[in-house]
């Protein structure tokens, strides 16, 4: 809970989940921003990734800027839905998978490669059959308004300034680019020099390792490297996903005023389909049920949108980044192939 944290931890956190500074000694620069030791720095993220507050300190790559193709899927399950979540959770593509408290109550989001033989779509067709899965929908992204978990808040009302659209550098992917996404996304080693260590596995120098990462991140294929937390250890038991039917010429002001909320998370405009017309989606976090609904109908006031629903996760299935430019995915793809054709 971060109430029972120290001063420091909950400042410590704040700038974990901001983003680490991609020089060679980041734990120690972090410390001297707070008055502690490079050591105690990094006993202190030891002590809170033990007591299950930091989830894991890595870089957050942009699907999309990689080429992946990516979306939520929502299925209807009717039959055994650990099972059916089970051989979701299979493709190496999956990086969150929930029961949801609505008739489409199994929610993903799932990522392919570039050259995935199959597709975005004929993969999820293929899940929807294995798993006996008849009515689903395919909800892509259509604009991003806001995309950042940082649970330091004190209030579900506090504002923020919105994450800035800004121009992002030209790069294209080489080869050596895709192993060093492939070796950093591997939870930072808690060392004085990390990106050394990095650098050795993937056999260049660490000068050269950290001017790809800030590359990466001036390029927008990086979105930041950061931390990522445990919600509920964290002190945020309610989070709800928040749906909202939006006329199509109000989306963009709505999106943005949702966005400049710092309980909200995530903010997206997605697709529509006729089993599906919920075009606005926020993730919005807080301590309790009463407090998320309380600030909910706050929302649908002051944006004058009353069409819209909350869907509880009440099961977590999968959370983990997906692990890009990994040879799982052709192997998930050829074992798949294999069972359609044999």
């Amino acid at each position: 809970m971060l109430e029972a944290l120290t001063d420091t931890e909950k400042q410590l956190l704040k700038k974990l989940q901001e983003g680490i500074p991609l020089v060679k000694r980041p734990f120690k620069e972090i410390g001297n921003q707070l008055g502690i030791t490079e050591e105690e720095t990094i006993n202190l993220i030891k002590k809170l990734k033990e007591g299950k507050i930091i989830r894991q300190i890595s870089p957050i790559y942009d699907t999309k800027s990689l080429g992946y193709d990516s979306s939520l899927v929502a299925f209807k399950v009717e039959g055994d839905m650990d099972k059916v979540a089970q051989v979701v959770n299979s493709h190496p593509g999956v990086s969150h998978n929930y029961q949801r408290t609505d008739e489409f109550n199994l929610w993903f989001t799932i990522a392919v490669p570039p050259d995935s033989q199959l597709g975005l779509g004929e993969t999820v067709k293929l899940l929807a059959e294995k798993t006996g899965v008849k009515d689903y929908a395919v909800l892509k992204t259509v604009k991003l308004y806001k995309i950042g978990v940082k649970l330091d808040f004190g209030s579900v009302d506090e504002k923020e300034t919105g994450d800035k659209q800004e121009k992002k550098l030209d790069y294209t992917l080489t080869e050596q680019d895709k192993h060093i996404v492939k070796i950093t996304q591997q939870d930072i080693p808690l060392t004085g020099e990390p990106f050394k260590e990095y650098a050795k596995d993937i056999g260049i120098d660490e000068d050269s390792l950290i001017q790809k990462l800030k590359l990466y991140k001036d390029s927008g294929i990086m979105r930041r490297f950061a931390a990522i937390l445990f919600h509920r250890k964290a002190g945020f038991k309610a989070n709800g996903m928040t749906v909202w039917k939006v006329p199509e010429d109000k989306v963009d002001d709505v999106g943005y005023t949702l966005a400049s909320y710092r309980s909200v998370s995530h903010c997206y405009k997605r697709t529509t389909n006729e089993k599906w017309q919920y075009n606005l989606f926020s993730m919005i976090h807080a301590k309790t049920k009463e407090e998320l609904e309380d600030f909910v109908k706050k929302l649908s006031d002051e944006i004058g949108i009353k069409d819209y629903k909350i869907l509880y996760s009440t099961k977590e299935y999968k959370k983990k980044r997906v692990k890009y430019f990994s040879d799982e995915f052709y192997r998930w793809e050829r074992e798949i192939l294999q069972e359609v054709y044999q």
